[in-house]
């Protein structure tokens, strides 16, 4: 289950959240067309991703922004990049162009840090824009609770794209993210369960006094939970591939 788009475009053009992605896929592509070969991959990993055990020891301490910006694979970045431009817009339309950079950077180096504390002496280089957009999300969960957002379900062989609101959506992305990390060994690489989860709420906490200057609860009450702009519709239109009958 993941989600393919909201129902609410922003505003005005989202420049920063366009910059983003241009940013993390022209890296990727840099560094990825540049290297040759795993090992000189496995190098470029342990000098620019954010490695716990070298930052206890103090160092490192510029790949907490770095790490941001790299990617373990296509399918790594081409997810990251779907909920940023699925959710990134409408916050930056909320917040201003350069408030929502600043968000989004202090969102992604807080994750580090709840990563760097929940495996304090991992060797394992960890890369990723995950816990910045987990931040993205929590603010859209506190700022667009009720906003319309389409997921596709796949259950083996069963495809289905409906619309859920956003709370339910998030709430269960981040209770997976947070019994994911009661679940695995921070020790032991994979998935940075506790990145994701507190990049969520450290996104949701820096929106608090975002969500108070807007009114609070009369915010929510005024907007009903949605972004301040109409709703696009969408709907599944037929095909115009012509039904051939089979023949007897």
């Amino acid at each position: 289950m993941f989600p393919i788009r909201d129902h609410n475009p922003s505003g005005r053009t989202p420049y920063v959240t366009y910059a983003l992605i241009l940013a993390n896929v022209a890296i990727f592509a840099l560094y990825t067309g540049a290297l040759a070969g795993p090992e000189a991959l496995n190098r470029f990993y342990m000098t620019w991703a954010l490695i716990p055990a070298e930052v206890t020891s103090g160092q490192g301490w510029v790949t907490f922004l770095s790490s941001m910006f790299l990617h373990g694979g296509l399918m790594h970045l081409a997810g990251n990049m779907l909920f940023l431009w699925i959710f990134g817009d409408n916050l930056e339309d909320e917040m201003g162009h350069m408030p929502f950079l600043g968000f989004y950077l202090a969102s992604g180096i807080g994750a580090g840090l709840i990563h760097v504390l929940a495996a304090p002496y991992s060797p394992v280089p960890t890369v990723g824009a995950s816990g910045a957009i987990a931040g993205v999300m929590g603010g859209y969960l506190l700022l667009f609770p009720k906003a319309r957002v389409d997921i596709l379900l796949i259950l083996v062989i069963f495809f289905k794209v409906f619309p859920v609101p956003a709370w339910l959506m998030l709430g269960l992305w981040f209770a997976f993210q947070f019994l994911g990390g009661w679940g695995a060994d921070p020790n032991a690489g994979g998935v940075a369960y506790w990145a994701h989860a507190g990049g969520f709420v450290i996104g949701f906490a820096l929106c608090l006094p975002l969500w108070a200057r807007l009114g609070g609860f009369a915010f929510w009450t005024r907007t009903h939970g949605l972004p301040p702009h109409p709703q696009a519709t969408y709907r599944m239109s037929r095909t115009r591939i012509p039904k051939v009958p089979r023949r007897r």
